[in-house]
């Protein structure tokens, strides 16, 4: 696990709080507004900064995410200027928290693996989330990722078998991902019954610590959450707020879930 991700997740648990990792996407509004919403985030109680990279075919993201995709593209936002222009301008703004890409395995492929980890990684890149890349073809890019202390970040989806999640969060990095509803991104009024009983399998497992992400978006959940993950991902309710109401509607959101997770 990177310095950067395990320090957050120890620093939370001695404060006796869950971590938030909070998704936005970068050149949404506009690559340099972007990073103004990333810096909110932080200022609202984030404890790691998922920054989404848009994708023309984005099979993981709900309408929200792919509206925020669509504006990005629009005004220009790629791999290689997210890595650029986004990346360092938020590591400057927020100096101490993590950095997560999420973005598709076809934009690392067209990068090259070995020229986006290096990258990714002088940039201040602590971590990568790729939700299309199966585990089975994952050797060769975690490899690569090892080698320059960048964390390839596992998911657990609801249809994952437990023998199969279980191996996923033995061989995990920077921390398991465990996706929370099946289908897209986006908010949900209620999360499935079994979602607890599936946290603590695959924590039991694991060797780093594991979030639950997909569908969580107040803080009654987070709260609920918390006595079964080391942390929540907050990804749709932020970006609409963003997007809708401002900044500080973005940030305010931010600090309740925040609250939810101090234990």
């Amino acid at each position: 696990m990177s310095g950067e991700i395990a320090r957050t997740f120890a620093q939370a648990k001695a404060r006796g709080e869950g971590v938030l990792v909070t998704y936005a996407m970068a050149g949404d509004p506009d690559l340099p507004r972007s990073v103004d919403v990333f810096a909110a985030l932080v200022e609202g109680g984030a404890d790691v900064l998922e920054i989404g990279v848009a994708f023309s075919d984005p099979i993981a993201d709900g309408p929200v995410i792919q509206g925020a995709a669509e504006r990005a593209l629009k005004a220009g936002s790629t791999l290689k200027r997210v890595l650029d222009e986004v990346v360092p301008a938020v590591r400057k703004r927020c100096p101490q928290t993590p950095l997560v890409i999420m973005t598709y395995v076809n934009l690392i492929m067209a990068m090259g693996e070995a020229r986006y980890a290096k990258l990714a990684r002088e940039r201040g890149v602590s971590g990568t989330i790729l939700p299309d890349l199966p585990p089975e073809e994952s050797a060769s890019l975690r490899a690569t990722f090892d080698a320059e202390g960048m964390d390839l970040i596992p998911l657990c989806a609801p249809t994952t078998p437990p023998a199969r999640a279980q191996a996923i969060a033995k061989d995990g990095r920077g921390f398991v991902y465990c996706v929370s509803v099946s289908g897209v991104t986006g908010m949900r009024a209620e999360l499935p019954p079994d979602l607890s009983q599936r946290l603590d399998l695959v924590r039991k497992a694991a060797t780093v610590p594991v979030v639950a992400g997909f569908g969580i978006s107040t803080a009654e959940q987070a709260r609920m959450l918390s006595a079964h993950a080391d942390g929540v991902v907050v990804g749709s309710a932020l970006v609409r707020a963003a997007h809708t109401e401002g900044l500080e509607a973005a940030k305010a959101l931010c600090a309740d879930i925040k609250r939810g997770l101090r234990r």
